[in-house]
């Protein structure tokens, strides 16, 4: 991924050196669990630590890359240049190139879930802080993009978090599913390993032995772990697209703050543009376009085959430091985000109470008119607001349909905004818990 979509400690997860030193740790770790079985000297596996310090040259294995054409036996030629040609002896003994690759793939794919699960620990602080700051904002809800009925920004912050607090148990889940690691040699037989070595070498890198790995992890846990991703991104972009809306300059009940100098555009000094959010929308196509190449992984010829490599390659690094730079941006602006509560009371006002007609529906059936003639009575003089500009409220109090079954006072009763807001408080115990 680009740098300006890009965190320094992401990236630095999916750096040459970073792998490298991954497949050094595990080279050495599985040589000290060979050592302890007997099945190389004792000697030999010290001897491969004394690489331990070492900044392995990336472009020198590059040039040893160029000759063999195998990235794992460049590697495995420039270790022996440093620690020797005789005490390298017995490094990679009974294993195959998918055991350094897949356990590295997997190390790093749950060291870069530990920094997403930071990034949305971020974001769902932020929406909480939000929630209680606006609990009881009022603001018009909408369906279709047309007024609907009266709820609270803190309600909208409060199903954003429900949302993304879904998205991190499922990135916890997706984490364990990628957790694991495999040292089983040619076609998964531990036929020249022993399982020891994979159990010792998993538990150093913090991974759980894959059960059963052919010559390859099963790719079904990654196809799992970036289909999290991508519903994560479509979570973003959710939230994103609603503060968009909000934006809108005939809506402006929030906006992206707006720092000192910042330019809207080069050809028009007065736009304040929802630029974050844009960009938000845009990146949550990004990661959801790895989400078809990993599922379609899953299915790979007999034992093994590299089908998967060039994929994994690119959705690995640009997937995660995409999600994760997101992440960021989605927090800073919710966190800085502009609310306008005067602006939300004057849009849910624009239609001078006309969204209280289900109250007075409601009203009218159950003080015995049919729901048939109680719908086109409100109806009727809902239209009027639609088409003339009238007061709701105004209206049903000149129909003398309505009044022959409801009071003044009813009537008036059911334009009080309190109605609409008396379960917040039971709403937020159930997402944020109780206390």
């Amino acid at each position: 991924m680009i740098p300006r979509y890009s965190r320094p400690d992401m990236v630095a997860i999916w750096e040459p050196a970073t792998k490298y030193r991954i497949w050094y740790e595990i080279e050495a770790h599985a040589c000290d669990a060979m050592a302890d079985l007997g099945v190389i000297p004792r000697a030999n596996a010290d001897a491969v630590w004394k690489a331990r310090d070492v900044t392995f040259d990336v472009a020198r294995i590059d040039e040893i890359e160029a000759v063999t054409k195998h990235d794992v036996i460049a590697f495995l030629t420039h270790l022996a240049e440093h620690i020797g040609a005789e005490d390298a002896r017995f490094v990679h003994q009974g294993m195959t190139s998918s055991d350094v690759l897949d356990t590295t793939l997997n190390v790093q794919l749950t060291r870069a879930a530990d920094l997403l699960l930071d990034g949305m620990d971020r974001v769902l602080a932020a929406l909480k802080s939000r929630a209680v700051e606006h609990k009881d904002t009022v603001r018009i809800g909408r369906s279709h993009g047309i007024h609907a009925e009266p709820t609270t920004m803190g309600l909208t912050f409060a199903r954003f978090y429900a949302e993304m607090d879904r998205g991190r148990s499922r990135l916890v889940a997706a984490r364990a599913e990628i957790a694991t690691g495999a040292i089983s040699g040619a076609v998964g037989t531990f036929a020249n390993i022993d399982p020891a070595v994979e159990e010792h070498v998993c538990a150093k890198m913090g991974l759980t032995p894959e059960p059963i790995s052919t010559q390859v992890i099963p790719r079904d846990r990654h196809a799992m772990f970036f289909a999290t991703l991508g519903v994560i991104a479509s979570s973003i972009e959710n939230i994103a697209t609603e503060v968009r809306h909000m934006q809108r300059t005939e809506v402006l009940e929030a906006e992206e703050f707006f720092s000192k100098g910042q330019k809207g555009s080069s050809a028009m000094p007065h736009k304040r543009n929802p630029v974050l959010t844009e960009n938000l929308t845009g990146l949550a196509r990004l990661v959801r376009m790895s989400v078809t190449p990993a599922l379609e992984n899953v299915t790979l010829w007999h034992e093994r085959d590299i089908s998967h490599s060039s994929v994994e390659r690119a959705i690995g690094p640009d997937t995660t430091i995409t999600l994760d730079f997101a992440l960021h941006r989605l927090a800073g602006l919710i966190e800085k985000l502009v609310i306008y509560p005067q602006n939300m009371l004057d849009n849910m006002n624009k239609f001078r109470g006309l969204v209280m007609s289900q109250r007075v529906l409601l009203a009218l059936t159950q003080a015995g008119t049919s729901r048939e003639d109680a719908y086109r009575l409100v109806q009727r003089n809902a239209m009027k607001v639609w088409e003339e500009g009238r007061d709701f409220q105004t209206e049903l109090l000149a129909d003398p349909e309505v009044t022959q079954v409801l009071s003044e006072q009813e009537i008036r009763d059911k334009f009080d905004l309190g109605y609409h807001t008396k379960h917040v408080d039971t709403i937020f115990a159930r997402v944020f818990g109780k206390g």
